[in-house]
């Protein structure tokens, strides 16, 4: 094993975007090329880690080198591996603002390196020469952000095919859809069997905007705050918002139906819909005991999807839409990150599914944004009161939204929705009690309402 996997190997399982935390290594192998030779050089190597399950994941990690060790990048610092007689100090590129300016220099050349090739979008702007920015908050990939003006997202786990982050975001951009940030160009590389991955993706950034989390969690804070006053009544109601969010997602939706392939869905896809959602909820149960006493009523819900004569259009969709993926601008709602879900296979992301999912995750996210705040006061009846006022006035004012821009009404009583929403709650459920424990009330709470048939 080289330096530098050894280097990597004591690396990589502390960033992170690394997921395969707390599992043990069986073996790890890397292949590296110099997207720019100066000073810093810039290496960009593709990682490839085999667990002792027998399962392997293969991430993206470009490194920027120095003779000597710079103080200011003591946060990004990787490590040092000698190099003809001295010591050679790594860091991360991508924390190395004097090496993130090769990403768009390449971009705007159409440029192919090695085996990576930089495909701009046709657009007029990409700011070259300027230094990125990164991004902290996030967890599966890393973004930089370019003068104010474009954001580079890094998908930092490699898995062969198009991104439908990028595949979305060109359809929609073609479409002229207004609630994205336009794609200004993407990246991809081939692996070692010569199959394209998509590397990263440009897109205009959206300045001077909100994400809709922290606009919702601070009407809910307004509603607290005037113990006498209902949701409707207080300065900061957010369902004017919600409602121009449904309208927003349905133009999305509608496009996405528009221009990228869509069917009517088959008898069989429900009885498959419904046999996953059984299959999700048994290995939660093993992971939660409390989801056992509302096993008996989800699945009631589960097997009214495999008998519903509910139309179904699967179409593709944003996959993982909450109120943090998307941002309020002066001129309406942004949608961001039509990735999907991380975790799951590129496959499984492209295939066609119901924006019912999508209207499920987003009410979802309303329930959340309703109850954070009580979780420090569990016992508090009245203001659990009001979390369920507020949450109820925003999800109808997102399927008004919805409904008025669409002419389709996705909260009618639909059991497919019910039962999409049962299923993020069941998922909510295992995450909440491997990751913060006392947020499980949360889910739990709304899966008694949603297993109960309220």
């Amino acid at each position: 094993m080289s330096a530098l996997t050894d280097l990597l190997r004591e690396w990589m399982p502390h960033q992170r975007w690394f997921g395969g935390k707390g599992r043990e290594w069986a073996d790890v192998d890397e292949e590296g090329f110099f997207l720019d030779e100066g000073d810093p050089a810039v290496s960009v190597h593709r990682v490839r880690v085999t667990f002792t399950d027998g399962a392997a994941d293969t991430y993206l990690v470009p490194l920027s080198w120095r003779d000597h060790h710079v103080e200011e990048l003591a946060h990004a610092f990787v490590g040092t591996i000698p190099y003809s007689g001295r010591e050679t100090y790594a860091y991360d590129a991508l924390r190395d603002r004097d090496a993130t300016v090769p990403w768009l220099t390449n971009l705007v050349a159409a440029a192919t390196v090695g085996p990576m090739r930089f495909h701009p979008a046709g657009v007029d702007y990409i700011p070259e020469g300027t230094p990125g920015d990164v991004i902290s908050t996030e967890q599966s990939n890393t973004s930089l952000v370019f003068g104010q003006t474009a954001i580079l997202k890094l998908f930092r786990r490699l898995e062969p095919g198009l991104n439908p982050d990028v595949e979305i975001h060109d359809a929609l951009r073609r479409a002229d859809n207004e609630h994205i940030a336009p794609l200004l160009g993407h990246i991809e590389i081939d692996d070692a069997d010569g199959e394209p991955a998509t590397v990263g993706m440009l897109q205009s950034f959206v300045s001077n905007a909100s994400d809709g989390w922290r606009l919702a969690t601070a009407s809910v804070r307004d509603l607290y705050a005037e113990a006498d006053l209902h949701a409707d009544e207080v300065g900061g109601d957010f369902a004017g918002e919600s409602e121009r969010l449904g309208a927003a997602t349905a133009s999305v939706h509608a496009d996405l139906a528009r221009v990228l392939p869509s069917e009517p869905a088959e008898r069989a896809w429900y009885d498959e819909v419904a046999a996953a959602m059984n299959a999700r909820l048994d290995a939660a149960v093993a992971v939660v005991p409390e989801l056992a006493a509302h096993a008996d009523g989800l699945r009631r819900l589960y097997a009214a999807v495999a008998r519903t004569e509910e139309p179904v259009v699967r179409q593709r969709v944003h996959g993982d839409l909450h109120l943090g993926q998307v941002l309020r601008t002066a001129t309406g709602w942004v949608v961001l990150d039509f990735e999907g879900e991380p975790a799951r296979p590129l496959a499984e992301r492209r295939e066609l599914d119901t924006p019912l999912r999508d209207v499920a995750g987003m009410l979802r996210s309303f329930d959340y944004a309703a109850r954070h705040m009580l979780i420090e006061q569990p016992e508090d009846n009245q203001r659990a009161y009001r979390a369920q006022e507020w949450a109820e006035r925003n999800r109808a004012a997102f399927c008004t939204g919805y409904s008025e821009a669409s002419g389709l009404d996705p909260c009618g009583g639909s059991p497919l929705l019910r039962a999409f929403e049962a299923d993020k709650a069941v998922y909510e459920c295992v995450y909440e009690a491997r990751n913060r424990p006392n947020w499980l009330m949360i889910p739990l709470t709304s899966l008694s309402r949603l297993s109960a048939g309220e």
